[in-house]
């Protein structure tokens, strides 16, 4: 009998959509190898839901709070279903970007400088000298991310609206020029590393993430060796500080601009990252030897409980 794997997607959170494209294409190809499937989109039932398919595994395919913050881990901890990714203690850390970054910084990753305040407070007056960064404390895929330039007169007004849904704490973070990097963990080894340069505009927004022809993936990064060696090993000793299993995918800035500070920065890990067919963590393995059946092969039999 193949093992029968729940695969865990949509929810609630902000990144719904992009759950169920990874959804989607993860459960396509656990069948395609041989898995019996079964797709839950995840709601205030998904409990009750679980007990009755009593699945051998949890493929989770959600982003967000709820499902990337130690929550979704927590219940399947008590149902005592094995699960992908990381556990419930990495999973809530890394979603926490400030206390990520403590931990982190402990373990000698660099981090950006910067701190959390009331986005009330961030409204009023520069928290930092611009430019800087202003983020949610526990949101992903770039949802809710401002970049205050330098010159820019008043902090983000949107702050302090009610159509700011994010929470009441935001992180202010030193911006760091240069170039957006990334890099996958899989198990204890680091694949390699992706320069990732936006088709339009001049950052890694969520349309660059998730729109079609959205943002160009260099890969493997144009880089000295030694700084190529160096983001593999921000990207493992990240991963490890954290406690992460499975999968992880670090993001990255590089300074290498003229006058520039030379800083290689990570600026957070996630835990549950993208996994339709043109992501990153796929492209990634690929790199490695791994096709996308196999990675999620992987996945599957890495899955376990106490993570």
């Amino acid at each position: 009998m193949p093992k029968h794997v729940a695969v865990l997607m949509g929810g609630t959170s902000s990144e719904r959509v992009v759950s169920l494209s990874s959804g989607n294409a993860c459960a396509d190809a656990l069948e395609g190898v041989g898995y019996r499937v079964t797709r839950v989109d995840v709601g205030a039932d998904v409990a009750s839901v679980l007990t009755g398919l009593r699945p051998d595994v949890a493929f989770n395919a959600l982003h967000g709070p709820a499902g990337e913050d130690g929550t979704i881990q927590g219940l399947l901890e008590i149902l005592k279903i094995p699960y992908t990714h990381s556990g419930v203690l990495a999973s809530a850390l890394a979603m926490h970007k400030e206390r990520a970054k403590v931990v982190m910084k402990a373990a000698g990753v660099a981090v950006p400088e910067g701190r959390v305040v009331n986005r009330h407070v961030a409204a009023k007056s520069h928290v930092l000298p611009p430019p800087y960064v202003v983020k949610p404390v526990s949101e992903g895929s770039s949802v809710g991310v401002i970049i205050v330039r330098d010159g820019r007169s008043h902090p983000p007004q949107i702050l302090a609206s009610a159509e700011w849904t994010y929470g009441e704490e935001v992180l202010v973070e030193t911006y760091i020029a240069g170039r957006e990097l990334t890099c996958a963990v899989m198990g204890e080894e680091a694949l390699g590393v992706i320069e990732i340069k936006p088709a339009t505009g001049d950052w890694y927004d969520f349309d660059a993430k998730y729109a079609e022809g959205g943002s160009i993936h260099v890969l493997p990064a144009d880089l000295k060796p030694n700084v190529y060696q160096r983001v593999q090993e921000l990207a493992l000793t990240a991963h490890q500080a954290l406690g992460c299993r499975g999968v992880s995918r670090a993001d990255l800035r590089y300074d290498d601009t003229p006058g520039g500070t030379g800083a290689l920065v990570v600026l957070e890990v996630n835990t549950q990252p993208g996994m339709t067919q043109t992501s990153l963590v796929p492209e990634m393995a690929a790199h490695a030897g791994y096709g996308f059946g196999e990675l999620v092969r992987w996945m599957v039999e890495d899955a376990s409980l106490g993570r």
